[in-house]
């Protein structure tokens, strides 16, 4: 299920940059959504993969849909089991956030499912209960029940993130700090998730204290850049049901020049890489019909599982709050597939740059590869080529 044939295709175009390492920003094969295959689907995955995998590490996050019924107690046994990450030395929750360090980078591994507000794990909707396969000896679930995870790890996150993020601000010999999660703090998708209030009110102003350079999310399975941001504009947004206004903590634009060249310690950048080989492209973004802003969703409050009207079925609701996304900048239309590669200059100081380190980003998707795009209409296919859709640099200068 929402397996498609740009994985392959993704996977080369990962190779054929033969890059240091790779970035995984969670749902990775979906083998919550195939209860009776679950091995499988994880065995078709890594087959798939190990044509990068076998030749650099694959550094994953955990998203959504790593959260398997009757695999551990927030879910990841599967995840877990399939990767051997850095040690977070945190008891009890070794893997499921980890940090690494690559010359002047330090990179910060995050798992949002521990503080997004959005019920998104594995999931039971009914009308019949979900029976695992046999062999295994669990209970069927019954309708209604879903894995939910937000508040699971009790602060421990969020405080070994501040420590992280203290020593690596702290060290004069790291320049960028650069976050992986799955969710997101800042997406306009219409038709995929959005944003969540609750990885604003507990971790944007965390990358804001110690000016994290850049975070890299996927959920929405498109490509979206946002300005670089800092703080918040408070009662931005409004409830969907009402209207009443909502303060959904609106990430602040330090500016809104798209001038290509961005000054991350000024504010942050957010990139929605959801651009992998799902069957299920989201790249269709929302507008306020209003004023013609752009403008996204936001969960501001849970979706637990709650009855339709019919009979046994149950449903989880989506974001219940808009506002308009003052902090969007550019966003693919054109195809919901795509990678991005990112060159790392450490600029040395006596350098022709003049001493300020910088990171050239390059987004190439695979124009045409929707099984329908949502601009046109027209029936895709999965494609080969990936082409150049922007290129972008992050400066940073030295004090």
């Amino acid at each position: 299920m929402l397996s498609y044939g740009q994985s392959a295709y993704a996977v080369e175009a990962v190779e054929s940059f033969q890059p240091l390492f790779h970035l995984l920003n969670g749902d990775l094969c979906y083998a919550d959504l195939n209860p009776t295959v679950q091995p499988e689907v994880w065995r078709d995955f890594g087959n798939n993969n190990q044509t990068s995998a076998a030749n650099r590490p694959w550094m994953p996050c955990p998203g959504n849909h790593e959260v398997e019924f009757n695999n551990g107690p927030q879910g990841f046994t599967s995840y877990l089991t399939r990767y051997t990450l850095p040690d977070n030395r945190v008891p009890g929750f070794g893997g499921r956030w980890y940090s690494f360090r690559v010359g002047s980078v330090l990179f910060v591994s995050l798992d949002a499912d521990d503080v997004v507000y959005q019920d998104a794990g594995a999931f039971a909707a009914g009308p019949a209960a979900l029976t695992p396969v046999a062999s295994t000896g669990h209970p069927p679930i019954e309708p209604g029940t879903s894995f939910y995870l937000r508040g699971y790890s009790g602060g421990a996150q969020t405080a070994w993130l501040e420590r992280t993020l203290a020593a690596g601000r702290r060290d004069e010999s790291v320049d960028w700090i650069i976050v992986q999660m799955h969710q997101c703090a800042a997406s306009s998708s219409a038709t995929g998730n959005g944003s969540d209030l609750g990885i604003r009110q507990e971790w944007l102003p965390l990358f804001d204290r110690y000016q994290v350079d850049l975070v890299l999310n996927g959920h929405d399975h498109d490509y979206e850049r946002s300005f670089p941001v800092r703080g918040a504009d408070a009662d931005a947004g409004h409830e969907v049901a009402t209207g009443a206004v909502v303060n959904t903590l609106r990430p602040h634009p330090v500016t809104t020049t798209d001038s290509g060249v961005f000054d991350t310690s000024q504010g942050t950048v957010h990139l929605i890489l959801g651009c992998g080989g799902t069957d299920a492209p989201l790249d269709e973004y929302g507008t306020d019909t209003a004023d013609g802003q752009r403008q996204a969703k936001v969960f501001t409050r849970s979706d637990r599982p709650a009855l339709t009207s019919t009979p046994g079925v149950y449903a989880r609701s989506p974001a219940d709050a808009v506002e308009d996304a003052i902090w969007s900048a550019r966003r693919d239309t054109s195809t919901g597939y795509g990678i991005a590669v990112f060159d790392v200059d450490p600029a040395p100081e006596g350098s022709e740059a003049g001493g300020q380190p910088s990171i050239k980003v390059t987004h190439y998707h695979a124009v045409g590869a929707d099984p329908v795009n949502p601009g046109s209409g027209v029936k895709g296919a999965p494609a080969p080529d990936y082409t150049e859709f922007e290129t972008f640099r992050l400066v940073r200068p030295r004090f």
